[in-house]
């Protein structure tokens, strides 16, 4: 009988990628169901031999806690910018962005007065 091993849904295609050649690698037997053509069915990856399931999942948790630390590596490295980082990149852009915020904001807050309230 066929064994859920992963949930593909959300996963970004590399991952998934990885994750097929890793158990095609070990020799793992699987097959993968798609998310249908309106994605309301669930795209998995199954096992056809339920004994290889505690090897197929120390694979997975293994490969799961080397992609979390190979990405947040990455993640560090491009790290957001804040406002101040941003601005002084390019002070002239952030400065007609201020200016834009600071006019319509003044002619909301002028609108309000003139009409009483």
């Amino acid at each position: 009988m066929s064994i859920l091993l992963f949930s593909l849904r959300g996963v970004p295609d590399d991952e998934a990628d990885e994750i097929r050649e890793l158990l095609t690698e070990q020799d793992i037997d699987f097959y993968e169901t798609p998310a249908g053509n309106w994605g309301v069915s669930m795209p998995a990856l199954w096992l056809r031999d339920e004994t290889e399931l505690a090897t197929a999942q120390t694979l997975l948790n293994t490969y799961q806690q080397q992609r979390f630390i190979t990405q947040r590596a990455l993640y560090l490295q491009t790290k957001p910018k804040t406002v101040l980082q941003a601005f002084i990149a390019k002070p002239l852009l952030y400065s007609v962005y201020f200016l834009a915020i600071g006019l319509v904001l003044y002619a909301s807050i002028r609108l309000l007065f003139e009409f009483g309230l």
